[in-house]
C-alpha cells in the first residue's frame, strides 16, 4: 500500500510545480505589454457607486429639484429725478441745473425655491427690497409649470441676505428641497446652480466648492455696503436674477442659495452662496418673527478704527505704546452721544488692554445691542472713562472716509 501511495504523490507534487511554471509563463506572455521592469501597471478606473457616472446623477438631481425653483418678479413704483434742460447737462457735466421729479413704475426680478409643504420660499433678502426711493406694488411667484401666484413677503434679514415670501392656497405646489449640512461640505466637489438669470428661465450651471467662509463687500444703492461673512465660494457661474436660487449638490441637497459674484473684468468663476446652515437658522428666525426686517443683532459703537502707527501717534500727539486709536465716528453713533473723537485712542475696553483693532472689534461685536461696555480712552492727554449703551449694528455699513475718496480700507477696520 505504502508503494502505491508514495509514487502518486511525487507525481502530484511535479504536476503542480510544472503547472504554476505554465501559468507564469502564460501571464508574461499575455501581461507583457502591460507591465514589465520598465512599465507601471495600468490604471484601474474607479467605478461609481452604483453604476452612475457623476453626469447622470448631476441630470437626475435637476430633474428632481427645478420643480420646485421659482421666478420672483416685482412691480416698483417709484420716483426718478431727471434734466429740466438737457443742454445744460451735456455742457456742465451733469453738475447742478434744474431737475424734475417724475414718477416711474418698473419690474425687477430674481430666483427662491420652495421650502416647505405651508408655500414658504426662501429668496435673497435684497430680491425683496425695492430700489431707493421705491416701493414694491406687486408681488409674484412663477413656477416652472408657468403657474403665476401672488404673493406676500414674511420677512427678511438684511444682514444675512435671507428673505422669506409665502404663498397662500396653491394646490400645485411642487416638494420643498431639502437642506443639506454644509458644514460636511468638501473643497472640489460638484456644485450646481439653479435659477433664472437674466430672467432666462429654468437655467442651469455647474461648478465646483471652491472655498469657505469668504468675505465679500457689496455697494449699495444707498452709497453704503453690506459685509457679508462665512460665505461659500463656488466656479459655478451665477449672473444677475439667479439671486436666491439653490446651490445644490449632485444629491439634489441644497447646499447653498446663490448671492453674488465679482464684479471684477479680471475674475471668472468666483460666485457667493449662503450655506445652507446659515439659511436654516435664518429662516427658522424669520418664521418665528413674521413682519421683522431683522438686522445683525450685534453690538455697534460706531467708529472706525486704526493701529497705532508712529505717524498716527506723531499726529494726535500720543506718546504711550498700548491702545487703538478712533479714525473716524459715525454722527448720531453710540460713540458720538458719549463724546469719542477722531484722534482719541481707546486704551481698555471693560477693564481689558486692546492693541488691536481686529481683537477690539470681535470684543464690541460680540456684545448684544443694548449692552454696556466701559472704555478707558486717551483724549488729547487727558485719560477719561466712559460707558457706553451699545446700538445695534446695521446691515448696511457706512464708508470710512478712505473708501469715500477711493481708497479702500482693509476688511479689519471695519467699526464695531
Amino acid at each position: 500500500m505504502k508503494n502505491r501511495v508514495l509514487p502518486t504523490l511525487i507525481v502530484g507534487l511535479v504536476g503542480a510545480v510544472v503547472g504554476s511554471f505554465l501559468m507564469m509563463l502564460y501571464a508574461s506572455g499575455h501581461f507583457g505589454g502591460a507591465t514589465g521592469p520598465d512599465r507601471t501597471p495600468p490604471a484601474v478606473a474607479a467605478v461609481p457607486l452604483s453604476g452612475v457616472s457623476d453626469q447622470d446623477r448631476i441630470v437626475s438631481a435637476v430633474k428632481r429639484t427645478k420643480s420646485s425653483v421659482v421666478a420672483i418678479t416685482e412691480q416698483v413704483n417709484g420716483q426718478q429725478v431727471i434734466p429740466a434742460d438737457p443742454f445744460f447737462q451735456q455742457f456742465f457735466g451733469g453738475q447742478g441745473g434744474p431737475n424734475i421729479v417724475q414718477p416711474y413704475r418698473g419690474e425687477a426680478s430674481g430666483s427662491g425655491f420652495v421650502i416647505d409643504a405651508q408655500g414658504d420660499i426662501v429668496t435673497n433678502a435684497h430680491v425683496l427690497q425695492p430700489p431707493s426711493g421705491g416701493r414694491i406694488t406687486k408681488l409674484t411667484v412663477v413656477f416652472a409649470n408657468g403657474d403665476r401666484v401672488p404673493a406676500h413677503v414674511v420677512a427678511y434679514n438684511v444682514a444675512a441676505d435671507v428673505g422669506l415670501l409665502q404663498v397662500s392656497n396653491y394646490s400645485r405646489l411642487p416638494p420643498p428641497l431639502q437642506l443639506g449640512d454644509s458644514t460636511k461640505l468638501e473643497q472640489g466637489q460638484w456644485a450646481i446652480a439653479i435659477g433664472e438669470p437674466l430672467q432666462l428661465q429654468q437655467t442651469v450651471t455647474v461648478g465646483v466648492v471652491s472655498a469657505f467662509n469668504r468675505s465679500e463687500p457689496i455697494p449699495t444703492e444707498a452709497g453704503g455696503e453690506i459685509d457679508f461673512k462665512g460665505l461659500l465660494q463656488t466656479s459655478a457661474p451665477i449672473n444677475p436674477g439667479n439671486s436666491g436660487g439653490p446651490l445644490i449638490d449632485i444629491d439634489g441637497q441644497v447646499i447653498g442659495m446663490n448671492q453674488s459674484t465679482v464684479k471684477s473684468a479680471y475674475a471668472q468663476g468666483i460666485g457667493f452662496a449662503i450655506p445652507s446652515n446659515t439659511i436654516r437658522s435664518v429662516v427658522a428666525s424669520l418664521q418665528r418673527n413674521p413682519g421683522a426686517h431683522q438686522g445683525t443683532d450685534t453690538g455697534f459703537l460706531g467708529i472706525y478704527m486704526a493701529n497705532l502707527t508712529a505717524g498716527i501717534k506723531n499726529q494726535v500727539g500720543y506718546n504711550g505704546s498700548d491702545g487703538v486709536a478712533v479714525q473716524q465716528v459715525f454722527s448720531g453713533s453710540p460713540a458720538d452721544q458719549a463724546g469719542i473723537q477722531p484722534g482719541d485712542v481707546i486704551l481698555q475696553a471693560d477693564g481689558k488692554n486692546y492693541d488691536s483693532i481686529k481683537d477690539l472689534h470681535d470684543y464690541i461685536a460680540s456684545k448684544k445691542p443694548g449692552d454696556t461696555i466701559r472704555l478707558n480712552v486717551w483724549s488729547q492727554g487727558m485719560k477719561k472713562f466712559v460707558a457706553i449703551k451699545l446700538g445695534e449694528t446695521p446691515a448696511e455699513q457706512p464708508l470710512s472716509v478712505e473708501q469715500g475718496q477711493g481708497q479702500q480700507q482693509p476688511p479689519e477696520e471695519q467699526q464695531p
